[in-house]
Order: C-alpha cells, then structure tokens, then sequence
C-alpha cells in the first residue's frame, strides 16, 4: 500500500498539543500502514525473554505488522534475529510461538538455513548461484538482564541509556531463573493508540478495575514512584537498604521506575500476597514493590517479588489489536504446588478484560460522526500525553527523513 505521507503530514498539524488524535488515526486504514512502517518498523520492540529460548536451538517466533521475526539461540549460545521469510521466493519458514529446531527449513521447496541464518542447502539451483549472498535477513538484537529486544530499523534507535537504566533494576530479578507459566492472547476491537492510551494511565482505574485496586496504588500523578511523599521516601529508604534502585529514570522512548503498592501488599495479586512460593527476587523476602517498565510504541510490564507481567499490544488491523501478556515465575516454582496458575493471572487478566471493554467502547466512540478530540488531564494522563506527543513527534521526523530521501533521489 503506498500511503499519502502529505496527507499524513496534514493531520499531524491539526492535532492541537494536549488533545486527542484527530479520527483517522484511530481508524483509517493508510494511517495504520503508516504506523507498521513509521512506529513498528523503526522502534525497540520487547520480543521476549531469554527464558523462552535457553538452548541452542531454540527458537521463538511473533509478528510484526505484516511479517514476522525468529529470534534464536545458535550452536554457539549467541543469541540472533532474522526475518522470518525465505530468500528464494519468500515463504514464511517457521509459524509463530516457541519451538526446538536444528537447523531451519522452509517448507516450500526446502531450502535450509543454519542456526546462523547462513544457507546451507538450495536443490536444483544453477551452477555458480552463491549460497553466501542468500543467507536469512538479520534484524538488530538487543538483551537486558534476561529480556530481549528487536527492532526491524536499517538504523536503530540508541540503545545503551535504556540498557544502562533498566540492567541494575532488573537485575535482582533474576531472569536468568525464570520460565514463562502462562502466556495469555485477547483481540481488542479497537486501534492499537487506543489501547495504549488506555494502557499509559489510570485515570479510568478507580471505577474500571476492582481487582487491581487491592494492592495498586490508583493516586501517584506523572511517573509512577515519583511522588515525593513520606510513603514514597520511606519506601526508596528501604529498597535503597536493600540495595534495589528506585528511579525514576526516562529516555524519549522508554520509562523505567520501582514504587511502593498498598501497605500490606508484596504482589500485584487478588489479596496483595505472593502468588509464587519461590520468589523471583529474594532481596526484603520478595517486599520489594514492584519494577515498571515501558517501552514506546507497545508494551509495559511489571516485575514483584514473585512474577513478571509483560503486556504487548500488536496492531493487526485499523481497529483491531493483539495483546499478549505472559506470566513469568521462578524456574523451579511447579504449578499447583508452588503456585496456582489461576491465581498467578487473576488480576491482570480480569483487568485485561476490563481494560478491553473499555477499548472497544472508546472504539465506537471515536468512529461517531460527533467525535472531536479532547483534552488530556495533565495530573492523570500524563503519561497518555507523552505517548501521543511521543508518536506525533516519530511520525512527523519520518516523513521529514523520506522526503530528504525522495529530494536526493531525485536530484
């Protein structure tokens, strides 16, 4: 699809600063060719976690707007990406989801691949054709502390600050020792903005979430852990005791900090108390708040004592998304004796579905006839603003940098 960037162009200007999107954002069909190109195509993705692929071989496979991506473990325990599509006539090589393979076959006409992404077998190919100029598509790789990242960019965004800030807060959770328990997917009827936007505050959270509300603190304003109140101090005394960092720390793209949940609470969970006997962090017997970070365009997730939540919002139509969440605890943790699965997902996947309702009405909302962008509150969606400032902004340096492009082309 060849998408009108002018056109594009136009409806970035009107947005006015501190509102909304203007409509077509929220439903058209070239805008969101626009995003997979502009946001999906050039941004750090969280493609998972090292748990998911421990072994030589191992390997775990997502889309991506209209492709997809195989992140791998080689022979020699290095970690690679590739596209996910066959250098002769582009056949999709491996279906989504998590998988053990020694080498990497397509399934049209069999050419093979070594875990390197090198081909290493072509039949019936004409004498002097060069296996080495057809090897698979590399896609940038990145890893912190156990979670791994992709981006699709020729030319990635930098890196290192988000590393740097999210490592040492990481860290003490230990996801080397992990394994994903539980992997949940709900298709949202409603465009991917708009279950990111419901996704960066909790405005909507007091009357919207019963059950987050036992032990998520629904009251800090701006970035979560950056209240200055004697609650929040006492708490980054006692992790920084504990020797945890706190933060908040931020980049353009990415937010990462540690805050205090309800008095009482050690895990985001359907009483407060921990889901998992064997912790994932054992600094303060696992009382240890809980970990947030987040990455623009599409995911956040949260890391107590006991489990990670990481959430994912894949846009896979104008007003239709995947999120996906997965549940991380202790790779020894056995489920029904260390932990109740049920229990583990309770309160995300209940406000999961909740905060899908809530899309899908703010969906057929924004598709009337009267809709007309409204402003943002700056104490209770701060951080929707700068999701929305964020994307306006990627987008508008996109099409600046193609029409260079298109300028010295033809010159």
């Amino acid at each position: 699809m060849t998408v009108d960037l002018d056109r594009i162009a136009s409806l970035l200007h009107q947005r006015q600063p501190g509102y909304s999107l203007p409509q077509p954002f929220y439903n058209d069909p070239d805008v969101l060719a626009f995003d997979l190109e502009s946001v999906f195509g050039t941004s750090w993705l969280l493609a998972g976690f090292e748990a998911e692929v421990p072994d030589p071989g191992s390997a775990m496979v997502f889309t991506v707007g209209r492709g997809s991506v195989i992140v791998l473990r080689d022979r020699d325990g290095v970690l690679r990406a590739f596209h996910n599509t066959c250098r002769h006539r582009g056949s999709q090589i491996l279906p989504d989801g998590c998988t053990k393979v020694s080498r990497l076959t397509c399934p049209y006409h069999q050419w093979t691949y070594g875990l390197d992404g090198c081909l290493l077998g072509a039949a019936r190919m004409p004498s002097g054709f060069d296996r080495a100029a057809h090897g698979l598509a590399p896609v940038h790789l990145e890893t912190v502390a156990g979670t791994i990242y992709v981006c699709l960019a020729d030319d990635p965004p930098q890196f290192a600050s988000f590393r740097a800030a999210l490592e040492p807060l990481l860290a003490p959770h230990d996801l080397g020792r992990a394994k994903v328990a539980v992997t949940l997917d709900v298709v949202e009827r409603a465009n991917w903005k708009l279950v990111m936007e419901n996704a960066r505050e909790c405005y909507h959270c007091p009357a919207g979430h019963p059950d987050l509300r036992v032990s998520f603190p629904m009251d800090y304003s701006g970035s979560l852990g950056a209240d200055e109140n004697a609650r929040s101090i006492a708490f980054s005394q006692r992790m920084a005791a504990l020797g945890l960092g706190v933060g908040p720390l931020e980049g353009a793209w990415w937010q990462v900090a540690r805050f205090a949940l309800h008095d009482g609470c050690v895990s985001i969970s359907p009483d407060g108390k921990s889901v998992s006997r064997i912790p994932l962090c054992a600094a303060g017997r696992g009382d240890v708040g809980s970990l947030r970070w987040a990455l623009e365009p599409n995911d956040f997730c949260h890391a107590a004592g006991d489990y990670v939540m990481a959430f994912s919002a894949m846009p896979t139509g104008p007003e239709e998304t995947l999120v996906r969440l997965k549940f991380l605890v202790h790779k020894d943790a056995e489920a029904g004796i260390d932990y109740d699965p049920e229990r583990l997902i309770q309160t995300w996947n209940r406000t999961n579905d909740q905060d899908r309702d809530l899309a899908q009405n703010n969906q057929r909302g924004v598709n009337s006839a009267g809709y007309r962008p409204g402003p943002y509150s700056e104490d209770a969606e701060s951080n929707v603003m700068r999701f929305v400032d964020w994307y306006c902004d990627k987008s508008r340096r996109f099409i600046e940098a193609r029409h260079r492009r298109m300028e010295t082309i033809g010159s």
